[in-house]
């Protein structure tokens, strides 16, 4: 059995005295957890934790992986007119190849920032799944969806449940896979339809932009009659398990129904700030018992996968829109970022530093200035500390950063080939 022994380190939801702690790994998961040293990890392979800070590894629990090739490629725009007349016209020069380099790129940014999962919605997703399963990390992939009619031979749905068949579960269990409808706006009434039927035959979960925009809401109601979530529960979406990217919009109405159907939310404060998409109601949505994780959406959007960043914000800005100093404190975001996220993407024992649970762990590196004085850990890693600041990572047990090098990636070859294709797509 591969075993790990990680020696006096502290663990951050040990607060407030913080005690030097050994985490012990057996192959995938943690099997002790103590403040003497364990007998039976005498062969073990070591990592000193001294001065650093132990947390489960972050959730990217919406996000555009291969976007990062169109990086501050058509910023300050409103939501349409960018997809219309940047984003959809460079995604159309995509050839095979692309996003697995487009994928490199984003899991390189994601391991060095504390991210051990993602969720994924994008096309190639096989190159995706390629990507993921040679990096380490865990991911939940969809293929997103767009269509004008029911056909059952519609070759975007056949992508998507060729990537169930091919993936679902495989790397050891780190990939998943869902149905991916990208939004109400691109996919017919009988399109949406199809695909609920598909998800039905499969056994599988969907994952949807919903309720993203005030335009996007005024729309629904004037062609179905229902505002977005309302209308995607009238199909069946809901009812097959569904993560709800975005959700700014979501009534009152509406967050009743997605607590009654188990409905999880990936919020992305940033994008939604970026785009003036508006500010979702993340302290209602919490209040109902709606699992919530954060998401960063695409780097071009973003314009990171920052999602320590993500955490921050979240923090704080429903603070702001509330008038309240203790909605969503720290301790919450870092739920959201972390136990909620992997609820959204429907993983067991993934998101605590806890014995018996997946080792998705991150030692943060606390010998930095903003790190001093210790008061609170938890609240420096939420409001004080950089995402650089990740030392080592660890996927199901399995070392992937060690002293912030990348164990399974190649940065310069990574580099080299998605600049070459990013330049191609935007001729520049």
């Amino acid at each position: 059995m591969a075993k790990i022994l990680i020696e006096n380190v502290e663990i951050v939801t040990d607060g407030p005295a913080y005690p030097k702690k050994y985490i012990g790994i057996t192959d995938q998961k943690i099997s002790y957890i103590g403040t003497t040293r364990p007998e039976g990890y005498e062969d073990a392979y070591r990592i000193d934790g001294t001065g650093k800070l132990a947390a489960a590894g972050m959730v990217n629990a919406h996000t555009h992986i291969a976007m990062c090739l169109l990086r501050s490629y058509g910023d300050d725009m409103a939501l349409m007119d960018w997809l219309q007349n940047k984003v959809w016209p460079a995604e159309a020069g995509l050839r095979d190849g692309d996003c697995y380099w487009g994928t490199q790129l984003g899991i390189l940014e994601m391991l060095k920032s504390g991210t051990t999962a993602f969720a994924d919605m994008y096309f190639f997703e096989d190159e995706t799944a390629r990507a993921v399963s040679e990096s380490g990390l865990r991911a939940c992939l969809s293929r997103g969806l767009t269509g004008d009619k029911y056909d059952k031979e519609d070759q975007r749905l056949a992508e998507n449940i060729r990537l169930y068949k091919d993936w679902n579960g495989q790397a050891d269990g780190r990939l998943t896979v869902m149905l991916g409808p990208h939004a109400p706006y691109t996919c017919s009434e009988d399109y949406l339809r199809l695909l609920v039927e598909a998800a039905e035959e499969l056994g599988c979960e969907m994952h949807m932009h919903l309720s993203e925009t005030r335009q996007e809401v005024e729309d629904c109601l004037a062609q179905h009659g229902k505002t977005p979530i309302a209308y995607a529960d009238s199909l069946g979406i809901l009812d097959r398990g569904c993560l709800i990217a975005h959700g700014v919009w979501a009534t009152d109405e509406e967050l009743d129904l997605m607590a009654a159907k188990h409905a999880r939310v990936a919020h992305n404060p940033q994008s939604n700030l970026k785009l003036a998409s508006g500010i979702a109601p993340v302290q209602k949505m919490l209040g109902k018992g709606i699992v919530v994780g954060l998401g960063t959406d695409g780097a071009t959007s973003n314009n990171n996968l920052d999602m320590l960043e993500e955490t921050r914000l979240a923090a704080m800005l429903h603070k702001g829109v509330t008038y309240d100093p203790l909605c969503i404190p720290a301790a919450t975001a870092w739920e959201m970022a972390t136990l909620q996220g992997a609820r959204c993407l429907g993983y067991d024992r993934v998101g605590k530093v806890e014995e018996g649970w997946l080792a998705d762990l991150v030692l943060y590196d606390m010998n930095k200035p903003y790190w001093y004085p210790r008061h609170d850990r938890m609240s420096l890693l939420v409001y004080a500390a950089s995402a650089s600041d990740a030392d080592t990572v660890l996927v199901n047990g399995k070392v992937l950063l060690e002293k912030g090098e990348a164990k399974t990636l190649d940065e310069e070859k990574i580099y080299a080939e998605a600049g070459a294709i990013a330049a191609r797509l935007t001729k520049k």
